[in-house]
């Protein structure tokens, strides 16, 4: 295998948590809690999440539609940095950090994800790593958008 080619099944399976046999996207997210727990402790801000998700934002697009062309499908479950990176930008949306706004934020990613509200499934449909990142992306938008409300209303 070519060097870009395991790079970018590297970044694309996010260091093989996309491997994960059930809900890969699931393990992508976790994957991301995992390593915003160490950055949250070491001082992390919430809004050097979303600096984090645009800094890796193309080589993510770059991984995500490298992988899907070799694979031979459109946006294969093994590939799970788009999760990271909706993640981290949901986690952006925090007012403050403590163990229940990383568990909002953690759901709320997953929610909108999965549901894919307007215009996350129209995003989907652009073609190759962008299509299969920026969905993600925008659903990590809501997220940040209701993890924000809920911390101004007090609710973490």
């Amino acid at each position: 295998m070519a060097e870009r080619t395991r790079s970018a099944w590297l970044v694309g399976t996010f260091f093989g948590a996309g491997y994960f046999p059930k809900g890969p996207g699931t393990a992508g997210s976790l994957a991301a809690i995992l390593i915003a727990i160490p950055l949250i402790q070491a001082g992390f801000a919430p809004w050097a999440f979303a600096g984090l998700s645009l800094l890796l934002l193309y080589p993510g697009i770059w991984a995500a539609g490298r992988v899907a062309v070799e694979a031979g499908r459109k946006d294969p479950q093994s590939v799970v940095v788009d999760e990271v990176l909706g993640q981290w930008l949901t986690l952006a949306g925090a007012t403050h950090f403590n163990w229940r706004s990383v568990a909002i934020g953690f759901v709320l990613f997953r929610l909108f994800d999965i549901l894919k509200p307007p215009p996350v499934r129209q995003i989907e449909r652009v073609p190759g790593g962008a299509g299969i990142v920026l969905d993600d992306m925008m659903a990590g938008v809501y997220g940040a958008l209701v993890l924000y409300a809920a911390g101004w209303f007090n609710l973490y």
